[in-house]
C-alpha cells in the first residue's frame, strides 16, 4: 500500500481539488512535487462527512488510473456528483470531514459452499464487492465497523447496496469479491 505521508497528501489534495472545483469550475493539477507513489494505479474512495453524517462518496474500486488522478476524480465527484446528496457548497466545505481510502484490487472469494464466507471475511479488514449480472454493491471496509456488523450482516448490506435481495450473496450465480484499504482523514 502507500506511506502515512503520501495518504496525508491525498487528504489534502482531495480537499483542494473539491475547493478548485468549487470555485472555478475546473480540475486541479497535480503539483510537481507530488509523492511519486501516486503514480500507481490503485483504487481509491472519498468520503465526505457533515457532523459525523455521511455527505458524500464516490471511487473507483479497480485500479483504472494513478491513485493520484483517481482522489481528484472521486473527491470532486463526491462533492458535486453523488446522486443521493445536494451539491456540496463553498460555504459547507469547511464543515466536511474529508476521508480517502485507498484500496487493494478486488480479488473473488472461492468458495465451494456460502457458509464458507465466515471464515474468509474478517471484519475492520475486509471491504465487500457483491456482483449478480449486471448488479453490483460496495462497502468499505469502514461500514461494517461503523455500523457493528457481523459478516452475515455485511453481506446482506452489500446485497441491499447492489440492489438484490439480502440473501444473493448464498446465490452461486452470485460473486463475492473482497478487498483492503488504508483510510486516511
Amino acid at each position: 500500500m502507500i506511506s502515512d505521508k503520501s495518504g496525508e497528501y491525498l487528504v489534502k489534495l482531495a480537499k483542494n481539488a473539491i475547493k478548485q472545483y468549487l470555485e472555478t469550475g475546473e480540475k486541479i493539477t497535480k503539483d510537481e512535487n507530488y509523492p511519486i507513489e501516486l503514480d500507481e494505479k490503485l483504487g481509491v474512495f472519498v468520503t465526505l462527512n457533515k457532523n459525523n453524517n455521511l455527505r458524500g462518496c464516490i471511487g473507483y474500486a479497480e485500479p483504472i488510473m494513478s491513485a493520484i488522478e483517481a482522489t481528484i476524480d472521486v473527491a470532486i465527484a463526491a462533492a458535486v456528483n453523488d446522486p443521493r446528496f445536494p451539491q456540496v457548497t463553498l460555504d459547507e466545505l469547511e464543515n466536511i470531514d474529508l476521508e480517502v481510502t485507498v484500496l487493494t484490487k478486488p480479488e473473488i472469494i472461492p468458495v465451494a459452499h456460502y457458509s464458507q464466507y465466515f471464515d474468509e471475511i474478517e471484519i475492520g479488514k475486509d471491504g465487500l464487492i457483491i456482483q449478480k449480472g449486471y448488479s453490483r454493491g460496495l462497502l468499505l471496509p469502514q461500514v461494517a465497523t461503523e455500523n457493528k456488523f457481523n459478516v452475515e450482516n455485511f453481506l446482506e448490506h452489500t446485497c441491499i447496496k447492489a440492489g438484490i435481495s439480502a440473501d444473493s450473496w448464498m446465490d452461486e450465480s452470485c460473486d463475492v469479491y473482497k478487498f483492503q484499504g488504508q483510510i486516511f482523514k
